[in-house]
């Protein structure tokens, strides 16, 4: 398994979809029971966010993403699902309290999502415009290109 802490790839190999592309379509559960379909977004900018509990890199991109939930999350035209590759429900629900995060967690104990996505390599994320189109597509975590796609995402909200 690669584990990327700072240095941060496009794409790569493993990497089932490309920026331009249509975002493969999927159904989640969110810890509160709530669900919902990709396609039920169009018209919203989307950040998907793949990782493991366990996974060093995804543990220093994670509160990244909640500040960036804690800013953006009532923005009616932004959704941000992160979601736990080969983690069920109940692992995901005693994880995000104990680090005390806000943004919606997804469990996908089967990898069904980042099946669609990728065969391996975490953290991964991908912007979704509001077309529906990959614009983003990154694997690894550094801060410098984590804010970068910030502002992509920001760009894309206006």
């Amino acid at each position: 398994m690669l584990l990327l802490s700072s240095v941060i790839f496009a794409q790569d190999e493993s990497t089932h979809v490309k920026e331009g592309e249509v975002a493969p379509d999927f159904v989640i559960k969110t810890l509160d029971g709530q669900t919902q379909s990709l396609s039920d977004l169009e018209g919203k900018v989307v950040w998907l966010t793949f990782f493991a509990t366990w996974c060093p890199p995804c543990r220093k991109e994670l509160p990244h993403l909640d500040k960036l939930y804690k800013e953006l999350g009532e923005n009616e035209n932004f959704e941000l699902f992160v979601i736990g590759r080969e983690h069920d429900a109940a692992e995901l629900g005693k994880f995000k309290k104990e680090q005390n995060f806000s943004f919606p967690l997804v469990p996908d104990p089967e990898r069904v999502i980042f099946s669609k996505y990728a065969e391996q390599n975490i953290p991964r994320n991908f912007i979704i415009n509001k077309e529906g189109r990959i614009v983003e597509a990154s694997v690894g975590f550094n801060e410098d290109d984590f804010n970068k796609k910030v502002e992509k995402l920001k760009k894309l909200l206006k």
